[in-house]
């Protein structure tokens, strides 16, 4: 297995065999918990969420997809896939930003996988 698939791995070990909401689960339990804790507690985490979750809503749309558990999983798939390639994978469960300005200062890839995880538990779909 060469350095570039390894780098896939994690992504692959999850999301292999796995239902849409069994993966939007995990994705809550490794990003979303604690992101959305520190986004309840800050204003400008949460307007930022919001701000990625829309984005979200939008892309699902403009691809003819729903924002249900499948298209969900299927975003945040690929954003945490695209992370890796630009060298900013999510983190490994218990791993995340532990504070607020932690959270602030997360990469792009973290803060669209929160939003998808708003958007999921929203959506009554967790």
């Amino acid at each position: 297995m060469t350095n570039e698939n390894l780098a896939f791995a994690p992504i692959a070990a999850v999301a292999a065999g796995r239902t849409a909401a069994a993966y939007l689960d995990e994705m809550m339990a490794r990003v979303g918990v604690d992101g959305l804790a520190a986004a309840f507690a800050s204003p400008a985490l949460l307007a930022r969420l919001d701000q990625h979750a829309a984005a979200v809503r939008d892309a699902l749309h403009s691809a003819g997809r729903v924002a249900d558990a499948k298209g969900l999983a299927a975003y945040a798939r690929s954003i945490a896939a695209g992370g890796i390639r630009m060298g900013r994978p999510l983190p490994e469960p218990g791993a995340a930003p532990v504070t607020v300005e932690g959270w602030l200062n997360a990469g792009w890839p973290l803060l669209r996988v929160v939003a998808v995880c708003l958007i999921a538990e929203t959506a009554g779909l967790l």
